[in-house]
């Protein structure tokens, strides 16, 4: 069975070879300095927009408690910034296909535009990469400058919207109102409740009146009966004749309080009627004057929160021109081509060696019998 390679032995296998090493790096070396000399210089230039909070909101809960479902929420934004209609206008407004040819619009933006979220941030970058630095700085400004007019224009639409379905209900709420109290004005002239309540005042007046006088007549008749007991034959038909009279009084008496009373009920029921419409219809016109007043409230208040109930997006970078471009990045080339030119020779020999392993197990017994023999002193 073969013994395992010594790394010493392997060490000096690749140290031996260190010529064939160098010559790999230097070639390697010079490609990636050819490369990064002759491909074209691509600049970048980055916008950068804050997504600020609802103004509406509380600003302590608003700077302090920052969810990651609220950050992730706000990767709507990014589908703003990136969406293909607006590279389409950029694409139109600064002339991208003369410089870039005639690529497919996802291709074309995917080289071009990057727009993300900065980790754990409110921060949207905006990145633009061209030929022309001037031109990237334009594109990123101008794509950023469009983002937040869009985030704009739908919180607008979305204000006007709710401010329109507000102004429906209003006028609704105006009609019913108005129709209410067209039918208490109405009910105020055909239902008149204060001549029921005078002549329900008077009636009780003249009742109470025909009481006195039926009591003074029972009285009147009771005399006369106390006389008849003591009068004379003379004074008897008098008394008589009187006691008739008083009898019949009494009798109308009763029968023009029993007319009152009649009349009065009559009245009252009619009186008890039209007040509880009165009190019907009162009520609600004082919940139609409450549905408006609460309805105007609501008008006021979403017409003063316009433009502040969604997140707001205020540019605080447009870009500046860049001066260094971002590709090619001739030190990272070199890097990793300095890389390649020590590992690819360095895995070579590895395989080289473990093929020319039976050539070094052959070596070790010579090796083994000088070392023996340098023991014994031979």
């Amino acid at each position: 069975m073969s013994e395992p390679i010594n790394a010493i032995r392997y060490i000096s296998y690749i140290g031996s070879r260190w010529r064939w090493i160098l010559a790999s790096c230097v070639i390697a070396l010079a490609a990636a300095f050819a490369l990064g000399v002759t491909l074209p210089r691509q600049y970048t230039a980055t916008a950068r927009i804050v997504i600020e909070p609802p103004a509406g909101g509380d600003t302590r809960v608003a700077t302090t408690a920052v969810s990651p479902i609220y950050l992730e929420s706000l990767r709507t934004y990014e589908a703003f910034a990136s969406s293909d209609s607006l590279f389409q206008k950029a694409i139109d407004r600064f002339g991208l296909r003369a410089t870039s040819g005639a690529r497919p619009i996802e291709s074309l933006k995917k080289s071009i535009l990057k727009a993300g979220l900065v980790r754990n941030t409110r921060i949207l970058e905006i990145s633009a990469t061209l030929p022309d630095p001037r031109k990237a700085q334009a594109v990123a400004q101008f794509v950023a400058e469009s983002t937040a007019s869009l985030n704009r224009s739908l919180a607008s639409e979305g204000d006007l919207d709710l401010i329109q379905g507000i102004e429906t209900e209003q006028a609704q709420a105006r009609a019913r109102l108005e129709g209410v109290d067209v039918r208490w004005a109405q009910l105020q002239t055909s239902e008149p409740f204060q001549e029921l309540q005078l002549a329900l005042e008077s009636s009780a007046a003249l009742r109470a009146k025909l009481v006195d006088e039926l009591l003074g007549a029972q009285a009147e008749l009771a005399g006369a009966g106390a006389r008849e007991k003591q009068a004379a034959g003379d004074e008897m038909a008098q008394i008589r004749r009187e006691q008739g009279e008083t009898q019949s009084r009494i009798v109308e008496l009763r029968r023009e309080i029993d007319d009152v009373d009649k009349q009065n009920a009559a009245r009252e029921k009619v009186l008890g009627a039209r007040l509880a419409r009165r009190d019907q219809l009162d009520a609600e016109r004082k919940a139609a004057q409450a549905a408006y007043s609460t309805i105007q409230t609501r008008l006021t208040q979403a017409r003063g929160d316009a433009g502040y109930r969604g997140e707001r997006l205020k540019i605080i970078d447009r870009g500046v021109i860049p001066e260094r471009p971002s590709s090619p990045n001739l030190p990272l080339y070199l890097f990793a081509a300095l890389l390649a030119g020590l590992a690819l020779p360095i895995f070579y020999f590895a395989v080289e060696i473990n093929f020319r392993e039976p050539d070094f197990q052959e070596e070790r017994p010579s090796t083994r019998h000088s070392l023996h023999s340098m023991a014994r002193g031979e």
